[in-house]
């Protein structure tokens, strides 16, 4: 098949814009739903009274409703009650939302791993459960978590690929829009595959070396 470079560079450029907002509307999507799932793994390991409950129909409701309904409920759906969201805002707030369950789960399984015995040592030292949580357990919990965190990390950047179905000018949006001006089907969809490449290579064989390192600490090396 004949690849039409010329096409492909004068090209670059609108992929290369694709790719930052794709990354920046990723960065705060994956930033909130750690912290969305910080709090919800903590609800659920304290088992914290009618805020467990909610927790966890919010991760059924996520987990178990594709992105695509979320985004379009966020976009189209809100605006018939008079709440009006921006492509880039309902992105975010999608990939929040559905991000939070999955890294709920991946905390919760960090905070279980942590031994009784050190939690059971620090009350002995006369440290407050709110000291216990903050010095002993999240960062331990965060260290046995890292390999799930590091998937959903990759999971929710691929998920961006969403984004294109409410008009965001992500990568997905500019391939489909190139396909429809030119019909260049192949060589829109391949600086697509290079692109996503670019991005999720070097974000695994970061996250490959992170966890190798976490694992030689927990043994002291």
């Amino acid at each position: 098949m004949h690849i039409h470079w010329e096409f492909i560079v004068n090209n670059i450029p609108l992929y290369q814009k694709a790719a930052l907002l794709t990354l920046k509307l990723a960065f705060f999507g994956i930033l909130a739903s750690l912290l969305i799932g910080m709090i919800c793994s903590l609800i659920l390991y304290f088992n914290v009274r009618w805020l467990k409950t909610l927790v966890k129909a919010y991760i059924e409701l996520s987990r178990n409703t594709p992105l695509l309904i979320q985004l379009y409920f966020l976009y189209f759906g809100l605006t018939k009650v008079g709440i009006v969201l921006s492509e880039n805002t309902s992105a975010i707030i999608g990939l929040s939302f559905l991000g939070g369950s999955y890294m709920a789960e991946a905390f919760r399984g960090g905070l279980e791993a942590v031994s009784k015995f050190q939690i059971e040592s620090g009350l002995s030292l006369g440290l407050s459960k709110m000291q216990i949580v903050r010095h002993i357990m999240i960062p331990q919990a965060i260290s046995f978590s890292v390999p799930a965190i590091g998937a959903n990390c990759i999971f929710l950047l691929k998920e961006t690929s969403i984004f294109g179905a409410i008009s965001t000018l992500d990568l997905m949006n500019v391939t489909k829009d190139l396909i429809g001006m030119y019909y260049q089907t192949f060589d829109s969809l391949l600086m697509l595959v290079v692109a996503y490449l670019i991005i999720l290579l070097p974000l695994s064989f970061f996250l490959t070396w992170l966890e190798r390192k976490v694992r030689y600490a927990e043994f002291g090396n």
